[in-house]
């Protein structure tokens, strides 16, 4: 059973990401257009839980499924788009997750949608400390219920992600 934990901000989070953005990259070669750090663990200082969120951006989608195998290799489970259209999903480490990677293709909507709600985030201290300070409730309000913990997020996600795309198209005008 997967607990919900959730944690200070760790120094070490963005280690983790380069380390494993270097394994994808060499998977993935010339595939990749650029792989960015997103969700929680990607804002400093921002409590988390402790599962680093990749997003490589790729050519071609369709070429990401040739490399299952690989990703199996390096310990990640594929799970296709796993409910959201054009997206690829893996995750690592059965119940005690220690990474998402979520692939889109260069273009996709959803890649402006999770840099902005992570730049929005970063710039913003209060909101960053009323979200992480939210999670930490929810997680130890429902420990064992990871689908509670989301929804009880949901609300205030909404809220910053609105927030955040306004903010992004009035920064990049």
């Amino acid at each position: 059973m997967r607990k919900v934990e959730v944690c200070p901000y760790d120094e070490e989070w963005p280690k983790m990401f380069h380390y494993e953005m270097n394994k994808l990259q060499g998977i993935y070669g010339s595939q990749i257009v650029t792989i960015h750090h997103i969700g929680s663990t990607s804002i400093e200082g921002l409590k988390a839980k402790p599962i680093i969120d990749i997003m490589p951006v790729v050519k071609n989608i369709k070429e990401v499924d040739k490399f299952d195998d690989q990703m199996r290799a390096i310990g990640y489970e594929p799970r296709g788009e796993n409910g959201i259209p054009g997206r690829r999903y893996f995750q690592k480490g059965g119940d005690s997750r220690t990474h998402h990677v979520h692939i889109y293709q260069q273009g996709d909507m959803q890649i402006k949608r999770h840099l902005a709600f992570r730049d929005y985030l970063r710039m913003n201290s209060e909101l960053k400390i009323k979200y992480g300070n939210l999670k930490e409730k929810l997680s130890k309000q429902f420990p064992h219920d990871i689908a509670a913990y989301i929804k009880g997020k949901e609300q205030l996600i909404s809220e910053i992600e609105k927030k955040a795309v306004n903010w992004n198209r009035l920064n990049n005008q």
